[in-house]
């Protein structure tokens, strides 16, 4: 009996810790964005356990990339994200022979929000062939194309060959007008039709051929060869002009771009000439305003023109500009006590359109200040002096733009007692 009552313990047990960690997650809807550009058909191609899918990409900078949906059941589930714009054919593998399967596709934005689905493509799996052994020479791909103008790549697509003992492509490619031959990927399964090349240089032309190599270890001989280039970089700034003379500011201004798929400008800004440039900000307009805390305060900046597909033009070159320096400080000429006042005078900066004094003196073993404001002439006399007192003057001068210099070299009148 007591052990019956452990058994249907532990039970009990188990029930409720299972309860306590067990999560059952509601799917979440897709957000859909009907303005977002939609796939309009797909085309398969059905293997024995696996079908190919090729669409017409779409290289809009609305959309980051394609969702792929199975049905299953009474519903389609998503199976792939696709993460490319610029791809256009996946494979679904491991499928039954002989069965027929539901498929449709959206494209999906940054925010993860999709457009909505395209119209069903259904298709069904073929027969289980066993393979047989390939012997001898062999052709390649019958198709091969290469894309050309896609921002940072080259699109190479070729039609599926026709032995199912293909196991995967070797892609090849050589510059233009060079002889040699390298080996850039491999494309596994017979299904898949696509290589994207990235490491390429902008605006350069390439050759690529493909080869097949089969399951038993037999390699075809190379595919026709096609040419492509990767798209230019948009055209550089010109015009490029930077302030000097402003109040703790810096204005950029230059031409506008020419390039027709124009998106934005970038602004590079360092603290030296020849490096450590950082992305400081961007516009569409053709002027920047950059301000700036320090009066006479230098920066070295590079303007870039961006296209749709985010490239950046280059600059080699860069242009300064400052802040509006403090004006210097006042230069005493003469100072002194003509027995009834102290008498200052000074020289300047010639933008200084006033002066401001402080004086500072001790009184009963405390220091006391007083400030003069609103001088317009470049002297000054105090009449407010008592014998016997150490007096000490210093003078600051000011710009239109409220700007203030550094303080003058003190000037020290001691007044005699009598």
């Amino acid at each position: 009996m007591k052990k019956l009552l452990l058994i249907t313990s532990l039970m009990a047990l188990s029930l409720v810790i299972g309860g306590c960690t067990k999560t059952v997650e509601t799917p979440k809807e897709p957000v859909v964005d009907t303005s977002l550009p939609h796939i309009e058909g797909i085309r398969t191609l059905p293997g024995a356990t696996e079908v190919g899918f090729e669409w017409t990409p779409i290289y809009s900078a609305q959309i980051e990339g394609y969702y792929l949906y199975r049905m299953e059941g009474n519903s389609m589930k998503k199976i792939a994200t696709i993460k490319d714009r610029y791809v256009s054919h996946y494979v679904d593998t491991k499928l039954r022979p002989n069965s027929t399967y539901s498929y449709q596709m959206s494209t999906y934005s940054a925010e993860k929000h999709e457009s909505a689905l395209s119209s069903m493509a259904s298709v069904t799996t073929t027969a289980l062939v066993a393979n047989t052994p390939t012997t001898g020479a062999i052709d390649s791909v019958s198709f091969i194309n290469a894309v050309s103008g896609l921002p940072a790549r080259i699109k190479i697509i070729w039609r599926p060959h026709s032995l199912e003992s293909v196991e995967y492509y070797i892609v090849e490619r050589n510059e233009y007008k060079s002889s040699a031959w390298e080996e850039v990927g491999k494309v596994k399964g017979r299904l898949n039709a696509e290589y994207i090349d990235k490491d390429i240089r902008d605006n350069a032309v390439y050759r690529y051929r493909v080869k097949v190599k089969t399951v038993d270890g037999v390699l075809s001989k190379p595919s026709d060869t096609v040419e492509a280039s990767s798209k230019p970089l948009p055209k550089g700034i010109s015009g490029v002009k930077a302030t000097s003379d402003l109040p703790k500011k810096i204005i950029l201004t230059w031409n506008a771009s020419t390039t027709s798929d124009f998106s934005y400008y970038k602004i590079y800004r360092s603290p030296t000439s020849s490096m450590f440039y950082s992305y400081y900000g961007k516009t569409q307009n053709t002027e920047f305003e950059d301000l700036v805390s320090d009066n006479g305060k230098t920066y070295y900046y590079r303007v870039v023109a961006v296209d749709v597909d985010g490239l950046e033009s280059k600059q080699d070159g860069s242009i300064a500009g400052m802040t509006l320096p403090a004006l210097n400080a006042p230069s005493v000429r003469s100072a002194k006590y003509d027995g009834s006042s102290v008498v200052i005078s000074w020289g300047g900066d010639d933008n200084a359109i006033k002066y401001s004094i402080t004086k500072e003196f001790e009184v009963s073993g405390k220091t006391k200040k007083q400030n003069f404001t609103g001088i317009f002439e470049s002297n000054f006399s105090d009449q407010d002096v008592v014998r016997g007192v150490e007096y000490k003057y210093n003078i600051i001068a000011i710009d239109k733009y409220g700007i203030a210099s550094k303080p003058s070299d003190s000037v020290v009148i001691v007044i005699p007692k009598d």
